[in-house]
């Protein structure tokens, strides 16, 4: 493998101006071990204070789980880009469908909504929910 080929990981879809690499980052294990300790905490903190813990440490362990919240939401947004970036690689027909999809009758027939322009090649396509932004 030369320096210029992407490595089997990477996607097609830059994240901070590089190619997004499945094997860097936090994977699914790390994300359970999160939400399990994060549980754990979101129930030991009120009763920390119902049982009358120290105030400092019923405040640490709020303060533990704000951060184990952030840190659980930054794992799930790149988990979501991980999952978008496979998606983007080809849509697939769903495997119980016997009838064409809609995309497939429109490239069949050559038909398109003329309100809708088509997309340029390489340009993702902008959908009604996008509100006409463009990326």
């Amino acid at each position: 493998m030369t320096d210029k080929e992407p490595p089997p990981t990477a996607r097609d879809v830059e994240y901070k101006g590089v190619p997004l690499d499945s094997e860097k980052g936090p994977g699914l294990g790390c994300f359970w071990f999160q939400l399990v300790v994060l549980g754990a905490l979101l129930i030991l903190t009120p009763l920390s204070v119902a049982w009358a813990w120290p105030f400092w440490l019923s405040a640490a362990l709020l303060f533990v789980v704000l951060i184990l919240l952030l840190l659980a939401g930054q794992t799930v947004i790149f988990l979501l880009r991980l999952v978008a970036a496979d998606r983007r690689a080809g849509r697939r027909r769903p495997l119980a469908s016997s009838s064409p999809t809609v995309g497939e009758i429109e490239d069949a027939s050559g038909t398109r909504d003329p309100a809708i322009p088509a997309p340029e090649p390489g340009e993702t396509p902008m959908g009604p929910a996008s509100g006409g932004v463009r990326e």
